[in-house]
């Protein structure tokens, strides 16, 4: 199974973006806690370099509490600030502010030296798709100031948002890098929802991600579903299609739509809290690259 996607206007987003990087003084980035490598842009590091950098790991109430410590444990000793937060229900959100002032001590220092006093810190959010930037960026200025959706690439404007005296934000378009040089980081996005569902191959993929559940999430699956998790994929599969009653004409069970629902589930968090990478393990690979 072949993961790419790659849309025209992500080349024009990325040019925009080594443009206004000269004029902000810090990058937050947003990850999906569930993947915070393979959610990261590695460009990013390549145009952000020299800028203070703060990383969120989005959406933590979704992830394993455990891998959450982890992966900031992991990220701080990198140089990064880092802060776990749920944009949608607003949790992590009271100590970001406090955060950009620390990550911009430096820059705050030399600008009063220079006698420039009250210049707001200018930030730009970065991410790749349906990581949940506009939906932080509304939470966080308290006002709907950028448009969400629940599908990937809704933002593809230049915005300018004026938080507070201390803070203005640049929200950009979510980038993905042309191409994945590793199969399992497209996977995993995929498995997420940063990539469109309709180019993928759902049941091929929702096979792995039992796979994946029945090895490290054990009881998940029979707990949600009622599957006997030591049978194979396919019939596992089989037995969340009966469950949810995914028929076809002539009783035929309808492998499309029950994929659908583990999906639905997966991301929803109904299957519990859920990593589908693991620090000790990513991490220790990341550092051999």
């Amino acid at each position: 199974m072949n993961v790419q996607w790659y849309p025209g206007h992500m080349t024009k987003a990325k040019r925009q973006m080594q443009e206004d990087i000269k004029l902000i003084d810090i990058i937050i980035e947003l990850v999906d806690a569930r993947v915070p490598l393979s959610s990261r842009n590695p460009d990013i590091d390549e145009l952000g370099r020299n800028k203070a950098r703060l990383i969120l790991l989005n959406k933590a109430d979704l992830a394993d509490e455990s891998q959450n410590e982890a992966w900031k444990s992991y990220f701080q000793k990198k140089g990064f600030f880092v802060v776990q937060v749920d944009s949608r229900k607003g949790s992590g959100m009271k100590i970001i502010q406090n955060t950009i002032q620390e990550a911009c001590r430096e820059k705050i220092e030399r600008d009063q030296k220079r006698g420039i006093k009250n210049r707001p810190i200018r930030a730009m959010v970065v991410g790749i798709p349906n990581v949940g930037k506009s939906t932080f960026i509304n939470t966080f200025a308290g006002k709907a100031c950028a448009k969400t959706g629940n599908k990937p690439g809704v933002t593809k404007g230049k915005q300018w948002i004026r938080l507070n005296k201390g803070v203005e934000l640049l929200d950009t378009p979510g980038i993905l890098w042309p191409k994945f040089q590793d199969q399992e980081v497209g996977l995993r996005l995929a498995m997420i929802g940063s990539i469109k569902d309709e180019i993928l191959n759902l049941e091929e993929l929702s096979l792995k991600l039992i796979d994946y559940l029945k090895e490290r999430y054990a009881g998940a699956l029979k707990s949600r579903y009622g599957a006997e998790e030591e049978e194979t994929a396919v019939t596992v599969l089989e037995q969340i299609a009966r469950a949810r009653g995914c028929l076809k004409k002539g009783e035929e069970l309808d492998f499309t739509k029950a994929s659908r629902i583990l999906f639905d589930d997966f991301r929803g968090g109904k299957l519990g809290r859920v990593s589908l990478e693991w620090a000790a393990l990513e991490g220790a690979q990341d550092e051999d690259h």
